[in-house]
């Protein structure tokens, strides 16, 4: 099947949890704003669509006459589709758990330099950022990726849920590239506590599907209009 993937052009954001997933199963997919000039312009209209099932944001993915939306929805529809998922219902409930808890982290990152309001520049909110990024730093970092470090421990394999490979391994890679960017002083200390993790993701990194995306110009860089933003006042 031929996917279309529609997100922001310039950004990894939420975007790019679906697009390793897609690197990783080798499907074919046209990363629709990236790829033609009317792409922006086609995914807000099927935002704005009256009828059908149009989504509130992006990433949205059209598969065939399906238009499915929200990352972890997402994923859980091309895991069981392409290997990425297990076989069975518990199994697959258990990954998209974990891919929501994933979310939450998501959004605790964006919080960090917008923790006052979405539509106000981080300039606007520098004192509140600063604040929110200390506590996140302390507290939140070491209570998520806690939590994945214990996973991984006691699974039993390489990855989160044992021997095989899943998305939520993926998005994880994902995770640790992004907090490296966005808190590289602080993660340089503290990953070191996270063994396992940083062993997970180094393991992701070199699988082939992921290490040729990694080396193309589909995979954008780290940019401050993303969820993950280095600012040195929220580094320290």
């Amino acid at each position: 099947m031929r996917y279309e993937l529609y997100y922001w052009p310039t950004i990894q954001g939420r975007g790019e949890f679906v697009r390793l997933a897609l690197e990783e199963a080798g499907a074919t997919y046209v990363d629709v704003a990236r790829q033609s000039k009317s792409g922006v312009s086609a995914m807000m209209k099927m935002m704005q669509a009256k009828t059908g099932t149009p989504s509130f944001a992006p990433p949205f993915l059209k598969a065939g006459s399906l238009v499915i939306g929200q990352t972890a929805n997402i994923l859980l529809f091309l895991g069981s589709r392409h290997g990425l998922a297990p076989k069975t219902e518990a199994g697959r409930l258990w990954l998209h758990e974990l891919q929501l808890t994933i979310a939450d982290l998501v959004q605790e990152v964006h919080d960090t330099h917008h923790p006052i309001g979405t539509s106000l520049y981080y300039e606007d909110q520098k004192s509140a950022a600063k604040q929110r990024a200390a506590e996140f730093r302390k507290e939140r970092i070491p209570k998520y990726c806690g939590y994945f470090e214990r996973l991984i421990a006691g699974s039993g394999g390489p990855f989160v849920t044992g021997r095989k490979l899943t998305y939520v391994d993926l998005s994880l890679f994902q995770i640790v590239e992004g907090l490296r960017y966005a808190f590289p002083n602080h993660m340089k200390k503290f990953q070191r506590k996270i063994p396992e993790l940083i062993a997970l993701h180094d393991r992701v990194a070199a699988r082939p599907n992921v290490a040729a995306y990694l080396a193309s110009d589909r995979r954008i860089p780290f940019n401050e209009d993303g969820i993950f933003r280095h600012y040195k006042a929220l580094d320290k």
